[in-house]
């Protein structure tokens, strides 16, 4: 403190704390985002590059804070997506990765399995394209089951024949993105949090800074002010992807528009309702899954999602709103398109927002037992939904990068939607391998 104040009478007080800052602050690659998929990606490059320095940046004071904390706690088995794609793949693997890892880390699951239910005889023709759909991509120990052992595995569950399928599961994944964390920083990474990310530039090389702008090219910085110095980034900034993207002068598409999900939640005392999940057939008109029932590892079932346009990114209460966020969606030709589609669809999710008999209503076509005294409001979640200029829902996973002095150092994880959770460990290989290959790490 004294050497400090002695040379700040000289005017080297700045040039000291530089010097020291990007000391301590220079790494080789640098992460931006400490949900689970930043974490498990973190995780895999530590593992694999000893040798190298990495961080992990995240705007909140806690991890896995936002998506990462607030979804359905469900291990997907694979089933509803296309063969051959990256959702597809990742999934089974991931979820096979996801209990090996519980295991090795002693984080409690449950497999405790799901149906999807088909209530209607126009149903069936779906869910037998959905059986098969799953053993094309190699979900194991799928089945079709009629009435009598769907009620012999959901003794309040009605319907007319159903997938079984056993290996879905329930897990706390803010417990496993944690772990995550606690991996990565055990084999040498830093973990910044109250880092929010708001510029990204190449060093100036400056005779100050000629170091460290040829060897960590990149800064990065926060609404402090604050910098790090680095020489590759990948995002995985889930509802901030698309803004991301755009502040590294990379691509604004595609967007990123947030629906909330809001669930209610069984009263404990009916609890005894539901023993795994239960989920509708998919209709392949609507752009989300439907009501489901959920149970949870803390003995709590939570019933839905729905799904309406939230009017803040982060904003997890009917009223919270941003204006920024706002016009942002309002002001998409992709969003307009996409509601012009779904205008129906999009009435009724708003009205059952707003009414509890009508999200019931919904649930008793499964569980007729179910009243509206049964349940309470529940916790939301937001989903950060990648939409195109089309108003087409990107389903897949989506990863690129950018040309130009930083668009060339960086990989953005640009749309990992569910079942994202559970494949957490595979999408870490996959961008691991990317970054190698890309980085020529």
């Amino acid at each position: 403190a004294a050497l400090l104040r002695q040379r700040a009478r000289s005017g080297g007080a700045e040039a000291v704390w530089r010097a020291q800052r990007r000391q301590r602050s220079t790494f080789d690659v640098v992460v931006v985002g400490a949900g689970i998929v930043g974490l498990a990606s973190a995780r895999e490059l530590v593992s694999r590059h000893p040798s190298l320095a990495f961080a992990v940046l995240e705007k909140e004071q806690e991890l896995a804070h936002h998506q990462s904390g607030h979804n359905s706690g469900v291990i997907h088995s694979g089933i509803y997506y296309t063969p051959g794609s990256l959702k597809a793949k990742l999934c089974v693997e991931g979820a096979a990765l996801c209990y090996e890892y519980c295991d090795q880390k002693g984080i409690p699951y449950k497999q405790c399995g799901k149906l999807i239910v088909a209530v209607e005889q126009d149903e069936i023709p779906r869910l037998k394209a959905l059986y098969k759909r799953g053993l094309q991509n190699n979900v194991p120990g799928l089945k079709l089951i009629g009435t009598k052992e769907i009620q012999a595995k959901e003794p309040f569950c009605r319907g007319l024949m159903a997938l079984d399928s056993p290996y879905t599961g329930i897990v706390n994944y803010k417990q496993v993105a944690q772990a995550y964390a606690a991996d990565f920083q055990e084999a040498g990474g830093t973990i910044f949090t109250d880092f929010e990310v708001t510029n990204m530039e190449m060093a100036k090389e400056s005779s100050s800074e000629s170091e460290d702008g040829l060897k960590y090219p990149v800064i990065v910085r926060n609404s402090k002010g604050e910098e790090i110095y680095c020489r590759h980034i990948v995002t995985c900034a889930g509802l901030y992807s698309d803004r991301l993207s755009e502040i590294s002068g990379c691509s604004s598409e595609p967007r990123i528009v947030p629906f909330r999900g809001d669930y209610l939640v069984l009263k404990p005392e009916k609890s005894y309702m539901v023993k795994g999940n239960i989920y509708p057939v998919p209709n392949p008109r609507f752009p989300f899954l439907g009501f489901h029932f959920t149970p949870r590892m803390d003995g709590s079932v939570w019933l839905g999602p729905n799904a309406v346009l939230a009017f803040k990114r982060e904003g997890y209460k009917s009223f919270d709103f941003n204006t920024g966020d706002f016009l942002d969606a309002v002001s998409y030709s992709g969003l307009w398109k996409l509601v012009l589609r779904n205008v129906s669809y999009g009435v009724n999710e708003m009205y059952r927002a707003c009414f509890l008999s009508a999200q019931v209503k919904q649930l008793q076509k499964f569980i007729p037992e179910v009243t509206v005294n049964d349940v309470l409001r529940g916790p939301s979640g937001v989903r950060a939904q990648a939409l195109d200029s089309d108003g087409n829902l990107v389903d897949d996973f989506v990863f690129d990068g950018g040309s130009g002095d930083i668009g060339s150092r960086i990989l953005h994880v640009r749309n990992a939607p569910s079942p994202a959770a559970t494949s957490s460990l595979a999408i870490a290989k996959m961008i691991a391998d990317e970054v190698k290959q890309r980085f020529e790490l």
